[in-house]
C-alpha cells in the first residue's frame, strides 16, 4: 500500500468519524422568566452550562432564552419543558396554581427565612414528599428565593395595622392568601409589569425576594422595605424550580448523564441559595446607600405576624387533605426541615 493510498484511506476514516461526534453533541434550550441579567441566569445557569461545557468537552451547550422569549406566559414554563419547546426550564410551581400542591408547603407563611438553608431542605423535602407529583419531568433543583420582603412606594410598612387595604404584588396563591389575613390586598401580574405598575399607582409595592429589586428596578419606584431580623422567617416565599424535559434527558449517552445528575440536585439548589442570598445582602446594601428605608421586624412582631395568618395553614391543610394529601404532616416536614416550628 502506497503513501496516497494511505492517506486516502486515513482521509475517509476522519470524515465518517465526524458525523458521529456532531450526532453525539446536544445544545440545550434554556428558558425562564426573567431578564438575561437576573442573578439566576447569570451566576447559577450560565456557569452550570460551562461547566458542562468543559467537562463534556463541548459537548454539551446551551441556548439561553430569557424574559419568555419563545413565547407564552411563566405559567406555561412547566407545559414548555414537558412538551420539548425548552429543554431546561427554570421557573416556580406557583405560577400554575394547584397544579404541585405539596411542594407549596415551603411557600406557607413564615416557613422560609433564608434562601440557602430553606433550598437545601426543600431539595431533600422534594425527595421525600414530593416527587409523584413532578413524575413527568427529570427534576434538576429545587430552591427558594430566600423569603418575600414588602416593598412599598410612599406607605411606610411596620407593623399588622400597616397591611390594612395596602395592595401588593404577589407571585403565588399562598403569597396571596398570606397578604389577604395580614389586612392587605394581593394583585396579581407578571414579574416585568410589576415596576410600571407601581409607578402608575396601580398597586402600592410589592412582595418580592430581595433578589428582584434590581433585576426588575424595583427599587427605583420604592422607598420602604419590611424585612425579618436575621433568623425569623418571612411572611411568605416563592418556591422555584429547575425542570427538564424527560425525553431530552432520557436521549443523553450515559456520561452526559452522569455529568448532569452531579452538577444538580443538592449541588445546584445550594449554589441557587448561596446566590440569592448574596444578592440579597448586597441589595440592601445599595438600596441603604440610594436612600432607602429597610424596617426590620423584631421576632416579637413576626410572631403577631404569625398569628394572623395561621388561617391559611389552617386552609391549606384542609385543601390537601381533600387532594388526598395529610397537609398537617407535609407542613410540620416542612418547617422541621426549615427550621422554623414554633
Amino acid at each position: 500500500m502506497n503513501a496516497r493510498q494511505l492517506f486516502l484511506i486515513g482521509t475517509l476514516s476522519a470524515a465518517t468519524a465526524l458525523p458521529a461526534v456532531a450526532q453525539d453533541a446536544v445544545t440545550l434550550k434554556i428558558a425562564h422568566f426573567l431578564p438575561s441579567v437576573a442573578p439566576a441566569q447569570q451566576k447559577v445557569l450560565q456557569p452550570w452550562c460551562e461547566e458542562l461545557g468543559k467537562a463534556s468537552h463541548g459537548r454539551i451547550q446551551c441556548q439561553f432564552f430569557p424574559a419568555m422569549q419563545l413565547g407564552g406566559t411563566p405559567a406555561q414554563l412547566a407545559d414548555q419543558v414537558k412538551n420539548g419547546v425548552a429543554d431546561v426550564v427554570w421557573t416556580a410551581p406557583g405560577y400554575s396554581a394547584g397544579r404541585f400542591p405539596a411542594i407549596e408547603a415551603f411557600e406557607l407563611p413564615f416557613t422560609v427565612q433564608d434562601a440557602t438553608s430553606s433550598s437545601r431542605a426543600l431539595w431533600q423535602y422534594y425527595q421525600q414528599h414530593a416527587q409523584q407529583e413532578f413524575s413527568a419531568y427529570k427534576v434538576l433543583a429545587f430552591h427558594t428565593d430566600g423569603g418575600q420582603a414588602v416593598h412599598t412606594s410612599s406607605k411606610p410598612v411596620a407593623a399588622l395595622k400597616d397591611f390594612a387595604g395596602l395592595k401588593l404584588r404577589t407571585s403565588t396563591r399562598l403569597g396571596a392568601k398570606t397578604l389577604q389575613a395580614l389586612g392587605g390586598a394581593p394583585v396579581a401580574m407578571p414579574p416585568a409589569q410589576v415596576t410600571e405598575a407601581i409607578a402608575k399607582g396601580v398597586v402600592d409595592g410589592s412582595l418580592g425576594s430581595w433578589e428582584l429589586v434590581l433585576p426588575t428596578k424595583l427599587s427605583e419606584v420604592t422607598k420602604f422595605h419590611l424585612q425579618p431580623e436575621a433568623g425569623a422567617a418571612y411572611p411568605t416565599a416563592t418556591v422555584l424550580m429547575v425542570l427538564m424535559n424527560k425525553r431530552k434527558y432520557d436521549s443523553l449517552p450515559a456520561d452526559l448523564k452522569a455529568l448532569i445528575d452531579q452538577t444538580t440536585g443538592e449541588t445546584m439548589a445550594t449554589r441557587f441559595g448561596e446566590v440569592f442570598d448574596g444578592e440579597a445582602a448586597e441589595t440592601r446594601r445599595r438600596v441603604a446607600a440610594e436612600g432607602g428605608k429597610i424596617t426590620t421586624l423584631t421576632a416579637a412582631e413576626v410572631a403577631t405576624l404569625r398569628k394572623a395568618t395561621a388561617t391559611v395553614d389552617a386552609e391549606w391543610i384542609k385543601q390537601s387533605g381533600e387532594r388526598g394529601l395529610d397537609g398537617n404532616k407535609l407542613l410540620t416536614a416542612a418547617r422541621a426541615l426549615a427550621g422554623t416550628n414554633e
